[in-house]
């Protein structure tokens, strides 16, 4: 038999194949992926033809994908039993790159439901040039007596010419290329490794992908009676693959411990998840997921290198180890899977494309999951407590990042610590528990909640019957800052000047006492110079001598946060604090006394009172010597 003359790629240039072989694909263990892939997409279309036309004698049992590695002629074969090519199939399908036969395929029985087939672009094949420097394809047709040979050594061209073949379908004979100093072809002949990559990437093909494997067994007589256990190899057949997706069942089907097991063994995982989400969706975003929530974070959770998304999936086939275009990144500690049909993928198939279908799957995801947390939140209260000590603080950037653009997400899914009990409670809680009389939702920063109990204001808004929101997050502040309101009630500081925490007759008693006082209060702003920009007096406060509040957007606690960041400007943030100084308190009368008699000693004063006043806050004495020497000299 002539030899076939070696024909050139229908292809623009050769530079295309180069492209392929060593552009499009990342890693190169995918080119196994890429080939079951291929042998999965022509077993379905014997079977779906097995459907309709009686000649197809072939049982679904009766389909496999076979792996065969020999070590010492360093060749990989993949070989399925599925529908084969002719001659012209052979020259359509692998002499023309990106030429699609599953493609082909999947257009012309559109009209059927459940053709799922993976390939689509016809590139994959070729990316066994990335490991091999020599490809055979023996391929012969359901139902043909005739068999074909294709063989390649890249982009030289390729031959196809009769040859002899049993059976129908297809064998791909990879020549393994010599390994180098950078590369490590040889690992590709080994059974632990490819058994792994089949777990990895295309655990879930539906038809069994088999291998011959070496075992050490018992043997037979030993390790019993007495008898020292003597062991041999057996070379056994073993299927690599598991083939049923678990997420592909109903939920009603899969126990919480398999559930369990499963994100253990994919998610290398200690625990068991704190929440498991299970769900098909159907329509405009066809797909099925499997969505777990883990009780505790992980080390690395708040740190740059932990890396968000979830895995994807193609008809069962692993596309991506983490996608995160389809999580935002309020919702990162979610680990778990999509396996859609419909993405559109690029050639390579590693990467999305950034189109209209991402987006709706997206965006059903994350509904789906604050719809869970929600129902957790109302049903399991504990549970959800739990969960919210291990991922708050990610809702809570959440709702503060982009300028609170997901506000309507996640508002009601945060948690504070309320006066009330000093328990959690959501902000819809509190709203509810509101006097009629009350028109803001009030809040007090602290690094504890009992520094915040401790807070002059806080026994202020106590003492009027109003709760208050514990605020011990440094982003927590900034969080209220950002949501400005909720159901239309204003978030507002207990410690800010629009606090509102005195009745209409005491303001206007106080606006007459910081009046008739006017150089009293000058004489202690003059004292403390830039430390406060407003000295005055206050009826708010019950017990306490003095506090410190704020005016304009940045608080007392803001200012802490931002300064302690790191990179902070050396032009330290600051607040402005005002000096409040209790007008019901005896120390008002000194102050006024003082004021007639010893402007010297009231200048001391003042200094005491506002070190007072931060030590009362939880801040630092900004000046310990000074605030001892000025104690000392009022004790002699």
């Amino acid at each position: 038999m002539a030899t076939e003359r070696k024909k050139q790629f229908k292809t623009e240039s050769k530079k295309l194949l180069d492209m392929m072989i060593n552009s499009i694909y990342t890693h190169k263990e995918i080119f196994l992926r890429e080939l079951i892939s291929n042998a999965s997409d022509a077993i379905d279309k014997l079977y779906y033809r097995s459907l309709t036309d009686d000649s197809v004698t072939l049982n679904r049992g009766d389909y496999e994908i076979r792996l065969i590695p020999d070590k010492e002629a360093r060749t990989l074969l993949i070989r399925d039993n599925g529908c084969g090519m002719t001659a012209e199939e052979l020259e359509n399908n692998l002499g023309t790159i990106a030429r699609s036969g599953s493609m082909d395929f999947k257009k012309e029985n559109e009209s059927k439901e459940d053709i799922d087939i993976i390939g689509q672009f016809g590139v994959g094949f070729y990316s066994s040039f990335m490991v091999a420097d020599r490809i055979t394809v023996t391929s012969r047709a359901y139902g043909s007596d005739s068999a074909f040979c294709w063989r390649s050594e890249g982009v030289d061209g390729y031959t196809v010419e009769p040859c002899e073949k049993e059976g129908n379908g297809t064998d791909i004979l990879l020549h393994l290329r010599e390994d180098s100093e950078n590369e490590n072809y040889s690992e590709f002949l080994d059974t632990y490794r490819i058994r792994s990559l089949v777990k990895k990437y295309s655990d879930y093909i539906r038809y069994p992908i088999r291998m011959q494997v070496e075992n050490q067994k018992l043997k037979e007589g030993t390790g019993t009676d007495g008898k020292d256990p003597e062991y041999e190899t057996v070379t056994e057949d073993e299927t690599l693959n598991s083939m049923v997706p678990l997420w592909k069942k109903r939920p009603s089907e899969v126990t919480e411990e398999e559930y369990a097991a499963f994100y253990r063994d994919k998610f290398y995982d200690y625990e068991a998840p704190g929440m498991t989400i299970h769900f098909k969706s159907e329509g405009t975003a066809t797909f099925d997921s499997l969505l777990f929530v883990p009780q505790h974070a992980p080390f690395n959770y708040y740190t740059k290198d932990y890396e968000k998304g979830i895995q994807l999936y193609s008809s069962g086939v692993l596309i991506m180890e983490k996608c995160a275009d389809l999580i935002p990144d309020y919702f990162g500690f979610v680990r778990g899977l999509v396996d859609s049909a419909d993405l559109s993928l690029n050639v390579s198939r590693e990467m999305l494309q950034h189109d209209h279908q991402v987006k709706l799957i997206a965006k059903t995801i994350e509904k789906k999951i604050k719809n869970e947390l929600a129902k957790k939140l109302e049903s399991d209260r504990e549970g959800y407590e739990a969960f919210w000590h291990a991922f708050g603080m990610q809702i809570k950037f959440g709702l503060y990042d982009h300028y609170g653009m997901n506000r309507d997400v996640l508002q009601d899914l945060a948690l504070f610590t309320s006066s009330a009990e000093k328990k959690l409670v959501t902000l819809k809680e509190y709203v509810s528990r509101m006097p009629e009389s009350q028109k803001k939702i009030y809040y007090a920063c602290g690094e504890t909640v009992d520094k915040i109990e401790m807070l002059p204001q806080t026994e202020a808004a106590k003492e009027k019957g109003y709760e208050v929101l514990y605020l011990t997050d440094d982003v927590d502040e900034f969080v209220f800052k950002i949501l400005r309101n909720y159901d239309e009630k204003e978030f507002v500081n207990v410690c800010a000047e629009d606090a509102e925490l005195s009745s209409e007759e005491e303001k206007e008693a106080v606006k007459k006492e910081n009046e008739d006082s006017a150089d009293l209060l000058n004489v202690m702003k003059e004292a403390l110079g830039d430390a406060v920009s407003a000295v005055r007096f206050t009826g708010a406060l019950k017990n306490y001598p003095v506090c410190l509040s704020s005016e304009g957007g940045l608080s007392v606690e803001m200012e802490r946060v931002i300064n302690k960041m790191p990179g902070a400007s050396e032009d330290k943030a600051k607040a402005q604090t005002v000096l409040e100084i209790n007008a019901n308190h005896p120390i008002a009368a000194k102050l006024k006394d003082l004021s007639e008699n010893d402007r010297d000693k009231l200048a001391s004063y003042a200094k005491i009172l506002y070190a007072q006043a931060r030590l009362i806050g939880g801040m630092s004495v900004e000046n310990p010597a000074e605030l001892s020497s000025l104690i000392c000299e009022l004790m002699v």
